[in-house]
């Protein structure tokens, strides 16, 4: 499925709204297992109580990171605010992490020194009612945040999910304590469950690392590509040196595109309206576009379908297609080492 851009008109708040929903759940929702831990002593619910504090941190700090980002760009962050969203879900993922670290070196602490536990069916309860509360939240958090492309909310989202699978682990290794009297379980469960939380930490930092240094995001960049291929004009003979960001909502595209050298300022500018025209048809007003403009070369003719060109110097043979592979090197495509320019140029 293309990768469609939101409209950013009600975006910040509704995303605003869910994160501030997820403070709240991640609260109650450890204040839960911790009294649930309290009254059974049990190190695999202990994991669920510690993966809620890095809930209850990372979201708190993922709401910062949302009112932060919704601020418009001014002076001394001309590309906006957006960023900080990637650095808040950069440490939501390291405190995942170190939730698990702290899950294994529990559940060893368990496994070298068991203690009796209590009030396991009571447990088993409140593990399943949570479970199935982060499940659901997860659900929606990621669904909201893959609308809006927003990171943090994806991440949140994220950490809710495995907060839900692990609970569910949890509960067949509750299960199984409480049918076989096997204390032992408690540890090992936890611990296999502490390599999840480990993975799943890794996971979101990566991608947040992966934003702070501008990867690209192929499918949207082949996304724009077919976009713009499908509404090509004659005038439109060459695209290179495409380059394109993406943070949270806001997209940053920069490109050199080549008209006819004739053209005037006035004609070229409208080139450039156009096809910002068509990107924002798709994409709304999240896509920011800075054009450079090229004039042709007479080694381009053979590239340029133009109609009844007054100054062609070379027979038609074919466009180049706009791809991936064609459009991000900072070249003029045709040029061989026999070539000239234009004199008037």
């Amino acid at each position: 499925m293309n990768p469609v851009l939101p409209e950013p008109t009600s975006a910040p708040t509704s995303v605003i709204k869910v994160q501030r929903l997820i403070v709240v759940l991640a609260t109650v929702l450890f204040a839960g297992k911790m009294g649930a831990w309290f009254l059974t002593h049990s190190v695999t619910i202990l994991t669920d109580a510690l993966e809620s504090t890095v809930n209850v941190v990372a979201s708190c700090i993922g709401l910062y990171s949302l009112h932060v980002a919704a601020k418009p760009r001014d002076v001394d962050h001309p590309y906006g605010h957006a960023k900080a969203e990637l650095v808040s879900s950069g440490i939501e993922g390291l405190l995942i992490f170190v939730a698990g670290i702290l899950v294994m070196y529990s559940a060893g602490i368990q496994l070298l020194r068991p203690q009796p536990i209590h009030s396991l069916d009571l447990g088993i309860v409140v593990v399943a009612i949570t479970g199935l509360i982060n499940f659901f939240a997860g659900l929606y958090a990621v669904k909201v945040g893959k609308n809006r492309s927003s990171l943090v909310l994806v991440s949140a989202g994220k950490h809710l999910l495995s907060d839900a699978y692990s609970s569910g682990g949890a509960l067949v290794g509750l299960g199984l304590i409480y049918l076989t009297h096997w204390a032992w379980l408690d540890s090992v469960v936890a611990a296999l469950f502490g390599i999840v939380i480990l993975v799943t930490g890794y996971r979101v930092m990566r991608t947040s690392l992966s934003g702070i240094m501008d990867e690209a995001n192929l499918p949207l960049l082949q996304h724009i590509l077919q976009t713009l291929q499908a509404s090509r004009k004659p005038e439109w003979i060459d695209l290179h040196n495409l380059r394109v960001v993406q943070y949270g909502e806001k997209v940053h595209l920069d490109a050199h595109m080549t008209l006819p050298w004739y053209h005037t300022v006035q004609q070229a500018d409208t080139e450039i309206h156009a096809l910002e025209k068509v990107v924002q048809q798709h994409f709304g007003d999240s896509a920011e576009l800075f054009i450079h403009i090229d004039a042709c070369q007479p080694y381009q003719c053979k590239l340029c379908c133009m109609p009844d060109c007054p100054v062609r110097r070379q027979t038609f043979l074919q466009q180049i297609p706009w791809t991936i592979e064609t459009v991000w090197e900072d070249a003029k495509h045709g040029k061989s080492s026999a070539d000239t320019v234009f004199p008037e140029i």
